[in-house]
């Protein structure tokens, strides 16, 4: 139970990678839905079948919430989360682009604090770096890399707190990973402290259009 499985393709358009992973969903640590960058503007029926099946197949599910490294208004934020629990019953929220900076630490307690009110179980932070150590012990889990496999490989680093954290709240979205690497990539996000990892053979501007090989794998 050790992929983070963000999956930004519509199930009309991959109806076979959304089946794969309705599959293996018992086997995930979560699936991130992400209808319209956010839960979009209305329900949407293919998002909300997949859900059912995910949810019946064992897989804990998180809404998308974009807060654009905190310039996002917190009234919108949870307003999106509210739409992802009625809409697709979320256990929890994947906040992505969430900020890293020290100074802006007291405004993301504010709205994680927010959120779990809400009903939010779950709660992942991406800032897709390594940010200042307090985040990580707001959320749940913290992405503290998302980026290429050639920047994982060669220009890694992590700091000296998170030698400290459990490894089953760090987490490394990696994209761009040869397929023959993927299970390399799982070993390497195991022995960098990271607990939960997602690698992916796609690369931008979506990498996350395709499901991991890792999943079949387990």
């Amino acid at each position: 139970m050790n992929l983070l499985i963000p999956l930004y393709v519509h199930p009309a358009e991959d109806p076979g990678a959304w089946h794969r992973l309705i599959t293996g969903a018992s086997r995930t640590y979560a699936v991130v839905l992400n209808p319209a960058n956010g839960p979009g503007r209305a329900p949407d029926p293919a998002f909300a079948k997949a859900a059912d099946a995910l949810r019946a197949a064992g897989a804990r599910l998180l809404g998308y919430l974009d807060t654009d490294y905190g310039a996002r208004e917190p009234a919108e934020i949870t307003a999106d989360l509210r739409r992802h629990q009625e809409w697709y019953a979320v256990d929890g929220c994947f906040l992505d682009q969430s900020p890293a900076a020290p100074e802006a630490l007291p405004e993301c307690r504010r709205l994680v604090r927010a959120l779990r009110r809400l009903g939010a179980s779950t709660v992942v932070l991406n800032p897709g770096v390594h940010p200042a150590p307090g985040y990580a012990r707001l959320a749940d889990l913290t992405v503290t890399f998302e980026g290429p496999w050639s920047r994982y490989v060669a220009d890694f680093t992590r700091p000296s707190w998170t030698e400290r954290s459990s490894a089953d709240r760090l987490c490394h979205l990696v994209y761009g990973v040869p397929e023959p690497l993927v299970p390399l990539a799982q070993r390497t996000a195991a022995e960098r402290g990271a607990g939960v990892c997602g690698p992916v053979t796609g690369d931008l501007p979506n990498p996350w259009a395709e499901l991991t090989p890792a999943l079949a794998g387990h």
